[in-house]
């Protein structure tokens, strides 16, 4: 599985301790920044992570900001992506055997490192059940396609 990770100045620490557990799960993943403390605007970091895991050049991407919420609606403007805010492990769990997230974003002044790492590992590890799920995410998918 293949990675794209970024964060805006609001997650780079929690954007360390995830690429360390990435790296600790023996995952291949590239770091898209950003590499500052001074403010920097979210979609100019979320879009692009976005757009290359919406081509299948990354499996999928892993976003953080101060709050998850902007990093996450940035990436679901990209046609093919679904981008999962989430601050607790069952969501995690959650959005991939439901959902099939393909982005995960999450909030550094919500969450702490631990509770990140969770998160991340539970979201990395866990597989789309398909099934019934199929047919949501299908519509999903179709309504997309008729944009």
């Amino acid at each position: 599985m293949k990675i794209a990770i970024a964060s805006d100045h609001g997650g780079v620490n929690i954007r360390e301790e995830i690429k360390s557990l990435i790296e600790e799960m023996g995952l291949e993943y590239e770091d898209f920044g950003c590499e500052c403390g001074t403010s920097v605007d979210y979609p100019d970091y979320a879009v692009p992570v976005a757009e290359k895991v919406a081509s299948g050049e990354f499996d999928r991407g892993i976003l953080i900001c101060g709050t998850g919420i902007g990093m996450s609606i940035s990436a679901n403007k990209v046609k093919g992506i679904r981008c999962a805010l989430v601050h607790d492990v069952f969501s995690a769990k959650a959005t991939r055997e439901h959902n099939d997230s393909n982005m995960l974003a999450m909030g550094e002044r919500v969450i702490g490192p631990g509770l990140a790492r969770e998160i991340a590992k539970t979201w990395l590890g866990t597989q789309f059940e398909g099934g019934r799920h199929a047919n949501r995410v299908g519509k999903i998918t179709a309504y997309e396609d008729k944009q």
